[in-house]
């Protein structure tokens, strides 16, 4: 059953919206994925931080660039080697009229924290702050217990709400829409989930004034469908164009697409940490009393099985890159060394045979059937693939509502999945997929395979607190070559290259972080 959302709304724009009408102001976006929450800090899933970006702000921001710019902050300032202080910006007010102050942030940071069964805390970005010290009502110090320098790009991750409101919200009221009050461009009208969410403009925001006096957003997860909305006018943008439809779109004079190189790495999960793993067999089918994951030569002869190119080419349509590390090595703190692994059957069954498989062995490729483009075609190719070099892999995909959930608790022996930095920087990535795993510390909590290795830790742990940033770059450079140069932590596969259609008369700036964003679409004179 549908759960129903409405806050209320003037009488006319109400029933305009009742009739399906559409106002010249208006913008009816297509996406592929759909929030769960209406809570900023009860799930941090992509879906859901695309639309806290409309509702909430944030104490510093990222540009399209991944480049930190303010926002709630206007200016910030080191103290000292654990202590930064932030100069709120003045005459911002929450939807509800109520000014912000320094108490809201230290409130955001406390509560963010604590949020109860939260399946994917954004505590992580949270842990080393020590003290968060309100000044006055536009200062604030905040103190970590080492230095930390990345403290700056994590800040960008959490919404601010308001402690007036929020001390008594749980999340339901949130999702309700009775405490979704941010400081954002948008209000939250309607949220009827799995049919659409409904956003109005507000007119007190402190920064540009939004262009769109209504943003209508409607799941649309099947790619052919979403297409097929764009093309009779029943919505004005999409994001994850079909690969397959891009060639023909592209001819199209109704419509105009923008595209751009994602952050988001698609990889293999390897459970490289268990001596026995749930499903690994001998070739007759039996289980293995010993796990050849954890044999690093089994591992890289699993990268050598795969044809990134013949991927990116077929499967992908040419919309992707593939990938021989955490981000592109275009940016900063990437390793120049690192190249996508050659496609080398042969030299994967020697692997193989060297770690005593020479027959192989049989496993099975658990991933999602609809979270990525063409992610159930990608894992069955990864499997006909591993089938060339004596590996027999069979493939079990199911919705990404049931997947990773499973993949959480670690129920796989290899899963295939997506992650994106959410700072804009490669350190967030090595600490959520590769750092050991410490639900304390708020690290590796996507490391499902529990790779573990001291001195990639180390490094990591150093990176932290390096302000300099050329040694910083250099620490993370080698940890990132220990962990997929010499430990085959996980398999890279690629980067997507992220296409958005719109309707003639509007464009949209590609986003490496993937968000769709009314703010982003602009009309064309």
């Amino acid at each position: 059953m549908s759960k129903h959302v409405f806050v209320s709304i003037s009488g006319l724009a109400f029933a305009a919206l009742l009739s399906g009408a559409a106002m010249s102001a208006d913008l009816r976006i297509g996406v592929s994925s759909e929030a769960t929450t209406m809570d900023p800090h009860f799930y941090n899933l992509s879906p859901n931080v695309e639309v806290n970006r409309h509702i909430f702000d944030y104490l510093i921001d990222l540009d399209d660039k991944t480049q930190l710019i303010p926002a709630l902050a206007v200016s910030w300032r080191a103290i000292d080697d654990t202590t930064w202080e932030f100069k709120l910006r003045p005459g911002v007010k929450f939807h509800d009229g109520t000014p912000l102050t320094a108490g809201d942030v230290a409130f955001t940071y406390e509560r963010a924290q604590n949020v109860p069964n939260s399946p994917a805390s954004y505590g992580q970005y949270l842990k080393r702050i020590s003290a968060v010290t309100v000044v006055d009502d536009l200062t604030l110090h905040i103190k970590t217990a080492t230095p930390y320098a990345a403290l700056l790009y994590e800040l960008t991750n959490v919404g601010i709400i308001s402690r007036k409101i929020g001390q008594d919200a749980k999340t339901p009221d949130y999702n309700s829409g009775k405490a979704a009050l941010g400081t954002g461009p948008y209000k939250l009208v309607e949220w009827v989930q799995g049919d659409r969410l409904v956003l109005q403009r507000n007119e007190g925001y402190w920064g540009a004034k939004p262009h769109w006096d209504r943003v209508i957003v409607k799941p649309i997860t099947n790619p052919a469908s979403r297409t097929a909305a764009l093309l009779a006018g029943d919505v004005d943008v999409i994001n994850n164009v079909p690969s397959s439809d891009i060639a023909r779109l592209k001819q199209d004079a109704r419509l105009s697409l923008s595209q751009g190189l994602g952050l988001r790495l698609y990889y293999l999960s390897l459970d490289s940490n268990r001596d026995v793993t749930p499903f690994v067999m001998d070739k007759d089918g039996k289980p293995l009393a010993k796990n050849p994951l954890k044999d690093v030569r089994v591992r890289r002869a699993i990268s050598k099985a795969f044809n990134r190119d013949a991927i990116v080419s077929q499967i992908m349509e040419g919309q992707a890159m593939p990938a021989g590390q955490y981000l592109p090595e275009s940016l900063p703190a990437t390793s120049a060394k690192l190249k996508p692994e050659a496609y080398d059957p042969e030299g994967a069954r020697k692997l193989l045979a060297e770690a005593g498989y020479p027959d192989g062995f049989s496993i099975t490729i658990h991933g999602p059937n609809d979270r990525y483009p063409n992610d159930a075609k990608v894992v069955q190719a990864l499997a006909q693939m591993l089938a060339r070099i004596g590996v027999k892999t069979a493939v079990d995909t199911m919705s990404r509502t049931i997947y990773f959930g499973r993949f959480s608790k670690l129920e796989f022996s290899i899963g295939f999945s997506g992650t994106s930095t959410d700072t804009g920087e490669v350190m967030d990535m090595l600490k959520y997929l590769s750092q050991t795993f410490n639900a304390d510390k708020g690290v590796g909590a996507g490391n499902r395979g529990r790779y573990s290795n001291a001195r990639f830790d180390q490094l990591i742990e150093q990176a932290y607190g390096t302000t300099d940033e050329a040694k910083r770059n250099a620490l993370i450079v080698e940890a990132t070559e220990i962990a997929i140069g010499q430990d085959v932590a996980l398999v890279p596969l690629y980067w997507p290259l992220n296409t958005w259609g719109t309707r003639k008369g509007l464009s949209y700036a590609a986003r490496p972080d993937e968000y769709t964003l009314a703010t982003g679409v602009k009309p064309v004179p």
